[in-house]
């Protein structure tokens, strides 16, 4: 299917329960469409000559020119014939990040344009049907990923509406050639959020955009990191990014935890991509950096501050008061005890 597949035998069984992966509306949208036709359930997989072979997917490292042949299972699960029409197109990532396809209604412009296959396949009720079809890479192809999806389609139509639905898997073209990951940070943001708690460090919510502007499909991990004070201070957390395919982005958000917020701080995203699938030994690594800077104020921090001098200056008045009073009654002792004196002399 269009994204990665359980176990063998939980995969099989939900290719059965799924009936549609994919519904496009393909005509004006009118009033509700009435079904005319059955239920249709059926699967797509890889195959080789004989039946569906286990892989979930179809990945190769091809050379510019080179032409080969796959094949694919149409499983249909129903209980009468269905004609079902074969289509491949260029395949792309959701904001979900689930592998997907095309719709019919957009014109493939990369690896969807490398594989030929037959426009229709009719399978009987309960059986499978084995199709082979092409990859034919073009001579100038560029190194690096061309994601394609091939799909085997049921038209559905009924009042004014007709829907296409559609179930296949990824088909992964790697041109041969020097493979480059890379990543780049953009829209880097960064906002704390204090804690009001003297004794607690606040929170710095990061949320950055990581774009793949390498050849090849790629995760990343890396970390995400604030400094205060100048750098003598700083906290850190882990980040991982997702499979991206080239020129593809996807947005992540991340927080720091345990940041004082003392006046300037620096947040960095540091991020080093890995390379998905295929063989990655001479693959040129490009990682990726960006910072921003943001400025808080230590609100608890100060308010305890201002306390804390508060007592001090309360606490100064008092013991400069008792001393005076103490000096004025010791004064006043001596004072007494001379005018005992001087009378006690008189007499």
């Amino acid at each position: 299917m269009f994204r990665t597949s359980p176990p063998r035998a939980l995969s099989r069984l939900l290719a059965v329960l799924a009936v549609v992966l994919v519904a496009t509306p393909i005509a004006p949208a009118g009033a509700m469409a009435e079904p005319t036709t059955p239920t249709v359930t059926w699967a797509v997989q890889p195959a080789d000559r004989n039946g569906p072979d286990g892989r979930r997917w179809i990945e190769h490292t091809l050379d510019p020119g080179q032409v080969m042949t796959e094949h694919l299972a149409v499983r249909n699960f129903s209980d009468s014939s269905v004609v079902f029409s074969l289509k491949a197109a260029d395949g792309y990532l959701t904001d979900k990040g689930r592998f997907n396809m095309l719709p019919s209604n957009e014109t493939s412009v990369d690896g969807g344009t490398w594989i030929e296959v037959q426009e229709q396949v009719t399978v009987g009720a309960k059986q499978t049907k084995v199709v082979p079809f092409t990859i034919t890479v073009p001579g100038n192809a560029t190194p690096g990923d061309h994601p394609a999806g091939i799909a085997a389609t049921v038209t559905s139509t009924g009042g004014t509406v007709a829907v296409e639905s559609r179930v296949g898997f990824r088909v992964m073209m790697r041109a041969s050639g020097t493979v480059t990951a890379g990543l780049g940070v953009d829209g880097l943001t960064a906002s704390y959020t204090p804690s009001w708690n003297p004794f607690s460090g606040g929170t710095v919510q990061v949320s950055y955009t990581a774009t793949n502007n390498g050849n090849v499909a790629v995760t990343g991990v890396g970390d995400v990191t604030v400094r205060e004070l100048f750098g003598l201070t700083g906290r850190e957390t882990p980040t991982e990014v997702d499979e991206i395919l080239p020129g593809g982005q996807k947005s992540f958000e991340a927080r720091v935890d345990g940041v004082w917020g003392l006046g300037r701080m620096r947040t960095t995203v540091d991020l080093t991509p890995a390379v998905l699938g295929g063989d990655a030994t001479d693959a040129v690594i490009r990682p990726a950096s960006a910072s921003v800077t943001t400025w808080s104020v230590p609100w608890a921090q100060l308010v305890l501050l201002l306390v804390v001098v508060a007592l001090v200056v309360v606490v100064v008045i008092v013991r400069r008061r008792r001393r005076r009073r103490l000096a004025q009654m010791l004064a006043s002792a001596r004072e007494e005890g001379r005018a005992e004196g001087r009378k006690a002399t008189v007499g």
